[in-house]
């Protein structure tokens, strides 16, 4: 079932489309990764998504409302992790994450057992009386999430929860990320990190100049650009003569070499596969390893925009 219904949804500056006519659709107990360069339109679309900035065409709907038409019932579906920490440096962590709970309406024992709750899922009872000036990055990233799950939303939208973190605290926030999917809350995922994307979402939007130019799993989103495969092989005796052969084979694109490790790209590895092995047996090629890569996100939004994601 739908949670998240996002319709030819535009925003505009003056003469630009920062969103361009977005259409998505974001189902229930899924972890959606909506991935893009700087600048690509998340952060306008996740703005949009909350209630916080005007849709100028289209509509999106939350649960079945109109975000438009609904803003405080939306607003309390939603648990919001901004790209920009929205903390409150002189109150205390606990405080913080009571402050945003009374927005949300909570009151007396549930909201202390909630703001409990919070901070022991993220990691943060032991500091809860310390203010967040004396935190680290990745701390406060974690406050951040505290202060958005407490309510306990049906849709948590964390835009770019990792960034500038150490790394003890970005695998703190993708555990957490999981957890809070097996939860029962449906996530919305932004970042330009291929590697984050491809180990949680079960499917990937592409954004790029305001447009959503893919969408589906991983193995979808692979399918769409016929690319080369590649294979890697360590070995050792590797001769002119074989490297020649190698060459020469008509489904054999190129051939590369570096300290013992010979890169073979080819159309498809599985019907050629025999004849490789058989080339390095003939000229006493000595195999230690050998593994096939498959395009991957970073190649197939390459393919798609001929830039790369952090361009």
């Amino acid at each position: 079932m739908a949670l998240a219904v996002l319709s030819n949804v535009v925003k505009r500056y003056d003469q630009k489309l920062p969103v361009d006519h977005v259409n998505l659709t974001i189902e229930e107990g899924e972890i959606f990764g909506l991935l893009g360069p700087n600048g690509a339109g998340k952060s306008t679309t996740i703005s949009m998504i909350c209630g916080l900035l005007k849709i100028d065409g289209g509509e999106i709907q939350i649960d079945g409302l109109s975000v438009e038409k609904y803003p405080l019932e939306i607003k309390k579906r939603i648990g919001l992790v901004p790209q920009d920490l929205a903390l409150y440096e002189t109150m205390s962590a606990e405080d913080n994450v009571s402050f945003f709970g009374k927005l949300y309406g909570l009151r007396g024992k549930l909201l202390k057992d909630r703001v409990k709750e919070a901070l022991e899922f993220t990691g943060l009872s032991d500091r809860a009386k310390e203010k967040p000036s004396t935190f680290s990055g990745g701390m406060k990233r974690r406050l951040n999430i505290a202060c958005a799950i407490m309510h306990r939303p049906k849709l948590i939208i964390m835009d770019e929860p990792t960034v500038g973190i150490d790394p003890q605290s970005r695998n703190h926030i993708l555990e957490s990320v999981k957890a809070l999917n097996k939860m029962g809350s449906s996530i919305i995922y932004t970042s330009h990190y291929m590697e984050e994307v491809a180990a949680l979402c079960d499917r990937v939007a592409i954004m790029d100049k305001g447009h959503i130019i893919a969408c589906g799993t991983e193995g979808e989103l692979r399918a769409r650009v016929a690319q080369e495969e590649k294979i890697v092989v360590k070995a050792s005796n590797v001769t002119p003569e074989l490297l020649n052969e190698l060459r020469r084979h008509p489904r054999v694109n190129r051939v590369e070499t570096a300290e013992g490790v010979v890169e073979l790209y080819l159309p498809s590895s599985q019907t050629e596969l025999q004849d490789i092995l058989f080339i390095f047996s003939k000229h006493e090629g000595v195999i230690a390893s050998l593994h096939i890569e498959e395009p991957d996100l970073e190649t197939l939004f390459l393919s798609l925009t001929g830039r790369t994601l952090r361009d």
